[in-house]
């Protein structure tokens, strides 16, 4: 097992080396003169951000101070996004490179003939003529053209220079373009979507109940208090019935975190509000997270069920539980329920759906996914989870998955929007 880790690492560590040094090749070496300023400039960036990107990994597991954790955080981050979107950037460059070089050296060729070609009419119209005797008693005219050289035209190597340049600048502003707009995504807020959804054995008194699902927040050394009122002042204006903190809520622990939390103390809803636990709980202290939530006025759902409405709400640990003997009890949560009554089951992966379905939940609704968060993160997130966002039907349960309210990493989402959903049962009866 320890020789696989090491090759896996060292596997990606050659991976990172060689992408930065692509990046940096094509940014820096191909566009900067040597010795230049600009370039002594981005070399140092070149070693210096992916240790900052190293040290914000390890930072939190490492226990380093928060506040080191916050200065490494932003900037470590941060160039994780931007790397990935440059690299992407200039692949697509690579196809653009070659068109722009045959068009700069056909028409250099075009406009050095030209020159060449007016120059050769004009010599000889300007010539003067010279007399000189034919032998038969008459003369000849004999023009003497001048040759003029024609302007040189734009050298091969100020060709590459101007290429590179116009191709790395496009890149560098695809690239920080679309990690700025996926910052500002975040820091903006989630919005809030709605679907309704039919659930068998909900009684005619529960239609049109109403549950806010949040999931994913991920409070951290970037993400903070203010971000979590934005996401209580969301959900407060959907006036729904119930809120559903669908786990992931933090990446730290109470003593850094427990402030930047405390507005969930403002959460407003009729029946209130219920939390389970995400992976992310159990690398911060699961247990002193629900402590402190059900401060805050949460009430937590360890592999535990209450009747709400006419329905049953269960909700159980996150897989991660498991290292901790904490992991999902699903027969504690629903072995000995009536089956005939609509239920509703929080659970933070949607990988859990098969046990879902087998004690059978009408509705399980999920998030950790980030819906990929970066694209084309999607397509990984396919591979490891059964619904990556959205709404799908596992034979008799449903399942929705939120997207989430924050992002892990890099506080950037491109083509996997933030969101909070308001999800509205519907009784079959009504």
């Amino acid at each position: 097992m320890v020789v696989v880790f090491v090759l896996v690492a060292v596997a990606v560590f050659a991976l990172l080396a060689g992408v930065h040094r692509y990046v940096w090749r094509r940014l820096i070496g191909d566009t900067t003169e040597k010795g230049s300023l600009a370039r002594r400039v981005g070399t140092v960036a070149a070693f210096v951000l992916p240790l900052l990107s190293v040290g914000a990994f390890m930072s939190s597991r490492a226990g380093f101070p928060f506040w080191l954790q916050q200065v490494l955080a932003w900037p470590g981050y941060m160039w994780l996004a931007a790397l990935l979107y440059l690299t992407l950037a200039l692949l697509v460059g690579e196809a653009v490179r070659p068109l722009l070089r045959r068009l700069l050296a056909r028409r250099a060729r075009v406009d050095g003939r030209a020159p060449a070609d007016q120059a050769a009419v004009t010599t000889v119209a300007a010539a003067e003529p010279d007399s000189v005797p034919d032998g038969g008693g008459s003369t000849r005219t004999d023009v003497a053209p001048r040759t003029e050289t024609p302007a040189p035209s734009v050298a091969d190597p100020s060709r590459r220079l101007f290429v590179a340049r116009t191709v790395g600048g496009a890149a560098a502003l695809a690239g920080l373009g679309t990690v700025g707009y996926g910052t500002y995504g975040v820091l903006r807020g989630p919005r809030t979507k709605r679907i309704t959804v039919p659930l068998a054995g909900l009684p005619r008194s529960a239609h049109g109940f109403r549950i806010a699902v949040v999931s994913d927040i991920h409070l951290g050394p970037i993400l903070g208090r203010a971000h979590t009122r934005r996401i209580v002042d969301a959900i407060n204006a959907t006036n729904s019935d119930l809120v559903a903190v669908v786990g992931d809520l933090v990446d730290g622990s109470v003593a850094d975190l427990g402030s930047a939390a405390e507005p969930l103390a403002g959460l407003e809803a009729r029946h209130g509000s219920y939390f389970v636990t995400g992976n992310h709980e159990y690398f911060s202290g699961a247990a002193e997270w629900v402590d402190h939530v059900r401060e805050l006025g949460l009430h937590p759902l360890e592999n535990a069920r209450v009747e709400i409405a006419g329905f049953d709400l269960a909700g159980v640990n996150d897989v991660a539980g498991e290292s901790e003997g904490q992991g999902p009890d699903f027969a504690r949560a629903l072995g000995d329920r009536d089956r005939s009554r609509a239920s509703v089951l929080l659970a933070h992966q949607p990988v859990v759906i098969d046990e879902a379905v087998e004690y059978g939940v009408g509705l399980q609704l999920s998030g950790h996914t980030h819906g990929g968060q970066l694209w084309p993160g999607n397509l990984l997130a396919e591979l490891a989870n059964p619904t990556v966002a959205g709404y799908e039907r596992y034979g008799d349960t449903q399942l929705y998955v939120s997207r989430g309210a924050g992002a892990w990493g890099p506080p950037v989402r491109v083509g996997a929007p933030s969101d909070i959903t308001v999800v509205e049962l519907a009784s079959p009866q009504a």
